[in-house]
C-alpha cells in the first residue's frame, strides 16, 4: 500500500510547503507549519469547479449597474433576548449572517450561546444547537444548571459536515450554533478534524448555507495560548462578525468584544457577570472598573475611555518604586511599549524622571485599553504615585500625548464628559480641543494643550 503523501500547511495563512520550515514562506510567521495529508485529486480537474454545484455564486448573476441604481434595504435584526449580546452584535442576529466567537476554554462561550438560543426559542423561533464536543446529555445537564427548565432548543450531536448541512436544510432553524468549528470534518477531505484544510472547507460550506438559506450561523472557535483564534486566519475574513471573549476565568466578569462587524460598530463591548444561573448582562459596567476607596489614594486616576459607542469609566493604577540597576516596566491592560514612550515624554517635557524607578501600571477590572486617549490618565497616575500625593476626589482625565509633549484631542469628548458628570465626577483635565463650549453642570473642566500644563493644573488643585 502506497504511503499517503504529506504536506506542511501554515495555520495562519494556509500556505503549503513540501518540507517543514521554521518560517512560513507565505506570511513569514514562525513555527506555524503543521503536517497534513495531501489531497488526492479526483476525476475532475478541480474539485471546486462549478460543474459539481458545490461552489456556485452566492448571488444570482446580474448585469453591471451603478451603485445608485441598486436598491439597498436595511437589514432586519432579531434580538437574542440578552441586551449586552445584542449591543455587541449591533442590535441582534441578522438573517444569513455568520458570527465567529472565540475565547479561552471555560470562559462561557457555550453557556452564553445556549442562553441566547433558549431565549429565541421561547419567542417562538426555531433554533438548532450542533455540538461536536459534548453529548446531548451533557448539554441537557448544562441547561438544567442554568435554570432553563423545559427548554425546546433542538440539539444535534454530530461532527460530519454533510449530515449537519442536511439537518439544517431539513429543520430550517432561524439560528444555528456550531460548537465548535474545529471538531467538524468533511468527507471530501482526508485530513483530520481541526486541520487547516478541514476548518477552511467546513467554514466555507457553512457560510454558503447561511447566505443561500438565510439561516444565521454562529461558529465557536478555539483560541491559541496567545489568545488568537486557532486555525487559518482566512476564517476571520469569511465571516460577517468576529467576537472575542475576554476576562479572567478566576473573576466573575466577562467581556465580549466585537473585533469585526459588517452590521454594527466595531470594538463594541458587552459586559457579563457569571452567576449560578449563567451569564447576566451588566447594565452599568463603569461600577466594575472603579475601585471603592474611602479616601483618595496616590497612584490612582480615573479615565473615561470609549468602547464602541459607550463611554466607560476605568480606574488606572500606577505604582512607582525604587528600582535597581535595571528598572522594570510592567503594564496590565495597556500597551507596554506605549508606557515606555510616555515615561520618556514625562522626563523630557515635564521634568519628572523615572529612569531609576520600577513603574507598574494596571487597568482595573481586567479590561484591555487600546486607545491612545488613556495617555494623560496614565501620566497623571504615575506622577501621583511618584510624589505620594493623591489626586482630588472626583477627578477624571483623558487625552492623547504626543512625543513633542502636546495633548491631542480624543474622539467624542463631549459624551465622555457628560458620562463622567452623570456618575458624580466633579473635576476634569482634558485636551483644549475637547473643552465644551457650554459649561457642564457639576463639572469643573481644566483644558490643557501640553503635558506641563496638565501637571501644573493638577498641582493647583492640590
Amino acid at each position: 500500500m502506497a504511503k499517503d503523501k504529506t504536506l506542511f500547511s501554515c495555520h495562519e495563512c494556509g500556505a503549503t510547503s513540501p518540507r517543514w520550515l521554521g518560517k512560513c514562506p507565505g506570511c513569514g510567521a514562525w513555527n506555524t507549519l503543521v503536517e497534513t495529508v495531501a489531497e488526492v485529486p479526483g476525476t475532475s480537474k478541480n474539485r471546486l469547479s462549478t460543474s459539481s454545484g458545490q461552489y456556485a455564486g452566492l448571488a444570482q448573476a446580474q448585469a453591471v449597474q451603478p451603485l445608485a441604481a441598486i436598491e439597498a434595504s436595511e437589514v432586519a435584526r432579531t434580538p437574542t433576548g440578552l441586551d449586552e449580546l445584542d449591543r455587541v452584535l449591533g442590535g441582534g442576529m441578522v438573517e444569513g449572517g455568520v458570527v465567529l466567537i472565540g475565547g479561552d476554554p471555560g470562559i462561557g462561550k457555550s453557556t452564553l450561546l445556549l442562553q441566547a438560543l433558549d431565549a429565541l426559542q421561547r419567542l417562538g423561533l426555531p433554533t438548532l444547537y450542533v455540538t461536536g464536543e459534548e453529548s446531548g446529555a451533557q448539554v441537557a445537564l448544562r441547561s438544567r444548571r442554568l435554570g432553563l427548565e423545559g427548554s425546546q432548543v433542538n440539539v444535534l450531536a454530530e461532527i460530519q459536515l454533510e449530515k449537519i448541512l442536511a439537518t439544517v436544510e431539513a429543520t430550517q432553524p432561524v439560528v444555528c450554533v456550531i460548537d465548535s468549528i474545529q471538531t467538524v470534518y468533511s468527507d471530501q477531505l482526508s485530513s483530520a478534524p481541526g486541520s487547516v484544510a478541514q476548518v477552511r472547507e467546513c467554514a466555507a460550506h457553512l457560510t454558503r448555507l447561511a447566505k443561500a438559506t438565510g439561516v444565521a450561523v454562529v461558529l465557536v472557535g478555539h483560541v491559541t495560548k496567545e489568545g488568537a483564534l486557532a486555525g487559518p486566519r482566512v476564517l476571520e475574513h469569511m465571516v460577517d462578525t468576529v467576537l472575542y471573549f475576554e476576562g479572567d476565568t478566576h473573576s466573575s466578569f466577562r467581556l465580549v468584544r466585537a473585533i469585526k462587524n459588517r452590521f454594527g460598530a466595531v470594538n463594541e463591548i458587552g459586559v457579563f457577570a457569571m452567576t449560578e444561573k449563567g451569564l447576566r448582562g451588566v447594565a452599568n459596567p463603569s461600577a466594575i472598573f472603579l475601585s471603592q476607596h474611602s479616601q483618595p489614594v496616590p497612584g490612582s486616576c480615573v479615565l473615561v475611555t470609549l468602547e464602541g459607542t459607550r463611554p466607560l469609566l476605568v480606574e488606572i493604577q500606577a505604582l512607582v518604586d525604587g528600582g535597581g540597576p535595571s528598572p522594570r516596566r510592567l503594564s496590565v491592560g495597556l500597551d507596554r511599549d506605549r508606557l515606555a514612550m510616555l515615561l520618556a515624554v514625562l522626563h523630557r517635557h515635564a521634568g519628572v524622571a523615572c529612569a531609576d524607578q520600577d513603574v507598574f501600571v494596571n487597568a482595573v477590572g481586567g479590561v484591555r485599553i487600546s486607545e491612545p486617549a488613556a495617555d494623560l490618565a496614565v501620566l497623571l497616575a504615575i506622577t501621583s504615585s511618584l510624589r505620594g500625593k493623591a489626586l482630588p476626589k472626583g477627578f477624571i482625565a483623558f487625552g492623547e500625548v504626543g512625543l513633542a509633549g502636546e495633548v491631542r484631542p480624543a474622539p467624542r469628548g463631549q459624551e465622555r464628559l457628560k458620562e463622567a458628570a452623570k456618575l458624580g465626577f466633579s473635576v476634569a483635565v482634558v485636551p483644549k480641543a475637547n473643552a465644551p463650549k457650554k459649561p457642564i453642570e457639576g463639572l469643573e473642566i481644566h483644558a490643557v494643550e501640553r503635558v506641563e500644563e496638565a501637571m501644573d493644573a493638577v498641582r493647583g488643585l492640590g
